[in-house]
């Protein structure tokens, strides 16, 4: 006697079926085929010579950058100051953080100014910079910190802000030390607010080396991204792998 087996009318929504699924997985190759697509046409115009580079011609010098091991040279730089800046200024935003969001007299005395500080454009502060370290490395470092440093503290600010005073306040009544309420409590707690804050920092990280580099730096991305403004010679085919 055959036993019925009884199937949940969840299970089987949840079941895609087999062409559905696999559509969905190739949505972000066929996105990547239609941009490249699009672009091989824009720069088959002749008017858009001078700005687009074709695919090919795009992947033609970034192979050559890669050959020859200019495009090493630089990137390795370029690295070198993104991770220099981005652990320098996560680590300075975690303790400020820290400490601003445990200590109302901290949040005064440096609240103000941290806001104020992030308000002064960063082409104002490069050259200051450069007056104390010199060009180079020290100073696009310094700059990527800077970039970074505000992004982390509001968020580790805002995680430790948002643990609930119950939850403090139990830890308390068992006598809990700083230590276990930084490692059973506010570390947790913060966490994820901590992590999107890490994702942000990242790409400013980035971003800000890269801007260092193009009036500071020599042996980088960045003064060669900057020697091809339409200023001087834009070339396309040789802007673009850089960039990448």
């Amino acid at each position: 006697m055959d036993v019925p087996v009884l199937v949940s009318r969840e299970s089987q929504s949840n079941r895609k079926p087999p062409t559905r699924e696999r559509l969905r997985r190739s949505l972000p190759y066929l996105a990547a085929g239609a941009a490249l697509l699009a672009w091989q046409i824009s720069a088959a115009d002749p008017t858009l010579a001078f700005t687009l580079a074709s695919p090919r011609s795009v992947a033609e010098e970034f192979l050559r950058l890669v050959g020859n091991g200019t495009l090493f040279t630089h990137l390795l730089v370029t690295l070198l100051e993104i991770a220099l800046g981005f652990t320098g200024g996560v680590l300075l935003a975690l303790l400020g953080g820290y400490g601003i969001a445990n200590s109302r007299l901290l949040e005064s005395l440096l609240g103000p100014y941290a806001v104020g500080f992030q308000a002064v454009p960063m082409i104002a502060i490069a050259p200051i910079l450069i007056r104390f370290f010199g060009p180079g490395i020290p100073t696009n470092a310094t700059i990527c910190g800077l970039i970074v440093f505000f992004p982390m503290l509001i968020s580790t600010i805002v995680g430790l802000r948002g643990i609930d005073s119950d939850q403090r306040a139990i830890l308390h009544s068992l006598t809990a030390t700083r230590w276990q309420m930084f490692r059973l409590l506010e570390l947790p707690a913060a966490f994820p607010t901590i992590l999107g804050g890490l994702k942000i920092s990242t790409t400013l990280a980035v971003v800000g080396a890269v801007v260092g580099e193009a009036r500071v730096s020599s042996a980088s991305r960045g003064p060669r991204v900057w020697a091809r403004c339409p200023s001087r010679s834009w070339l396309p085919d040789l802007c673009l792998p850089l960039c990448v």
